[in-house]
Parts: structure tokens; sequence; C-alpha cells
């Protein structure tokens, strides 16, 4: 069965997303050796099954505690993974760095910009298809609070794949 991880930073509504995309087929897991909770879930993908997993918020790859400790084994564990990159569209810039920490590693990515609504009621404007032609990799925005992307996000999953980060320095450039 593929597996999907949702990764990002605490409150970027990644277990909204979660819940939107497993309906109810969750289970509570406990990482082996901490107290530090994940959740995991299944999901069609045209004809098969996904597992998702909803990993503790992380800010990078450089675990500060045990919540970090669990999300970057939890990556290190999955290498054949999948990984949704949840980033809360009023502050790109923090969601990008563990993102292409995560890219660098090799790891498929699809970002879903969540939370595009409170984005807007800020005033901020993100192209999601210039950054999606710029990093190589499917963005979708998405407001997951009411579904909004969601279909699309789905959809586009499966486009997700390893970038070598070399070519996302040449997109910046040209």
């Amino acid at each position: 069965m593929k597996k999907l991880l949702l990764m990002g930073q605490s409150n970027v509504g990644k277990s909204v997303i979660f819940n939107r995309l497993s309906g109810s087929s969750v289970i509570e897991s406990n990482y082996p050796g901490t107290t530090v909770d994940f959740t995991e879930g299944r999901m069609r993908l045209g004809d098969e099954w996904v597992e998702i997993v909803d990993v503790p918020g992380t800010f990078s790859l450089e675990p500060k505690d045990k919540a970090e400790e669990v999300a970057v084994r939890m990556l290190e564990d999955e290498k054949e993974a999948t990984v949704m990159c949840v980033i809360d569209s009023s502050k790109v810039e923090r969601g990008l760095y563990m993102t292409l920490e995560i890219m660098e590693r090799g790891y498929a990515v699809i970002i879903a910009l969540n939370m595009a609504d409170v984005a807007n009621n800020a005033n901020i404007k993100i192209n999601a298809e210039k950054l999606e032609r710029i990093l190589g990799v499917p963005v979708v925005s998405t407001v997951a609070t009411r579904g909004e992307g969601l279909k699309e996000l789905v959809s586009r999953i499966e486009e997700a794949a390893p970038v070598e980060i070399g070519s996302i320095i040449r997109n910046v450039g040209g």
C-alpha cells in the first residue's frame, strides 16, 4: 500500500486535511519509544488504497523537541512515501524551508498551500502556478476547513515526484 505523509508546522491544517481525506478510517497511534501521537487512516486513490499519516508538526528536519524527533524519524523510516507539505498560505516562507529540506532528501512532494482564506484576508497574494513552475512539484491552494481545493489536491497526488534541487535553482533564475 502506498503511503502519504502529511508534514508541516503545527497549526497549518494538517489534521483538517487528514480528516477530510481519510473520513472515518482513523487509527490513533503512538510512535514506538515516545509519547507523541500521530494518526493513520486510509483513502482511495484511483483503484488502490493509500495509507495517510498525520505527522506531528515540525519546523525543520533538525528536531528541537520530542514531536519533531518523531516527525523526522517517521520521514526517515518511509523513504518511498509521498510527502504532502501543508503550508500556511499567510506564512509561506516558513513552510518552504522544511519543504525544500524534504525535497533535498529525494522525496516525492506535493504542496498544499492551506489557509488561502487567511492569506487573502491579510491581502497576501500567492501565485501557486509560478511557485509550482519554480519548485517543479504540484502546488494547490486550499481552505481545508471548507473543503476548498481538496479535490484538486487529491487528483494531483500522483504527479508528485522527486525533484533535483539544482533544477529549482535554474527555475528561479529563469
